[in-house]
């Protein structure tokens, strides 16, 4: 019997432009963060297992707050590990390097524990919406590699996801018929008077439709992925990080991409109906708070998620 679907929680980021540890910030009714409502959203979907990477610098404030909530959550909880010398054999961290080698590396660090199950990927601090897991969970029980790989994402239009507090980090994307055709990461993203522009260099700026598809890191593998990962991360760490050793990192568009260059994925592009809410910078919070605790005075959640 196939393996159910696991649950992949990418936890481990330092909130540089957030100014604190996003993903254990309470924002719900009873001092829940993002994370909490987003394991019950996937528990309600089907998921029975989340592995959440997070790394050993914030392990003793997660497991304080989140991971003591966790305790009471009914699916099985695991935990992974991110860290900067979780590299292959003969590479080494370069000097000066702290930032973390991206959500290819953080999910690659959590390869073991997602033991060979097809597998979703989410952002500790989005809250994608009740429907995005469905609609995953159900696309990943069927999932079943062919001739190429078969994974899927939830796509989100760019309007819905910006900010007015500065620039966002999307992957823009291109479909066709409900398929992928083409991911880029934009690392720039930011609202203005004129509508939504990005640049890559601080200079130049190139205007992008609010209707966009972008992916918010709402993704669905097959075990292959991990496989691929695994294989393709040397040759990062030797072009990529090479040419930037303290600040490249491997992002999960990125590698989707290269699949899809090579015709080796097929990826669908799931839709749901469900209005994102982030947290990139501090001023974004006030918008969470007020968003559920508007849904759980509706009954779409519990006054205290784990009772």
């Amino acid at each position: 019997m196939a393996k159910k679907p696991v649950l992949v929680v990418l936890a481990a980021g330092m909130g540089s432009r957030y100014g604190g540890l996003k993903q254990i910030d309470p924002v719900g009714c009873q001092g829940e963060a993002i994370l909490d409502f987003s394991l019950f959203d996937a528990h309600e979907a089907g998921f029975e297992t989340a592995v959440i990477i997070i790394k050993e610098a914030i392990r003793e404030d997660f497991m304080s707050t989140v991971g003591k909530r966790l305790e009471k959550c009914p699916m099985e909880i695991r935990y992974a590990y991110q860290e900067l010398d979780a590299l292959p054999a003969g590479y080494t961290v370069p000097a000066e390097r702290t930032k973390p080698w991206g959500t290819c590396h953080a999910v690659l660090c959590a390869k073991d524990a997602i033991d060979g199950a097809p597998f979703a990927v989410i952002n500790a601090d989005d809250y994608y919406g009740k429907s995005a897991y469905k609609v995953l969970y159900d696309a990943l029980c069927k999932a079943e590699d062919g001739a190429v790989y078969d994974y899927c994402m939830v796509g989100y239009l760019l309007g819905n996801t910006v900010t007015d507090h500065g620039s966002v980090a999307r992957g823009v994307c291109q479909t066709e018929n409900g398929l992928l055709t083409q991911i880029v990461e934009r690392t720039k993203i930011e609202k203005y008077a004129g509508g939504i522009h990005f640049t890559e260099d601080g200079e130049n700026w190139t205007d992008v439709s609010a209707d966009t598809v972008v992916s918010m890191n709402m993704w669905g593998f097959t075990p292959s992925f991990l496989d691929e990962l695994q294989a393709r991360f040397p040759n990062f760490l030797d072009t990529l990080a090479a040419a930037n050793p303290t600040k490249a990192e491997y992002f999960l568009p990125l590698a989707v991409e290269n699949l899809l260059q090579e015709n080796k994925a097929t990826v669908k592009v799931l839709q749901s109906p469900d209005k994102w809410y982030g947290v990139t910078y501090a001023a974004d919070k006030p918008m969470v708070v007020a968003a559920l605790k508007e849904k759980t005075e509706a009954g779409l959640y519990p006054n205290g998620l784990w009772k």
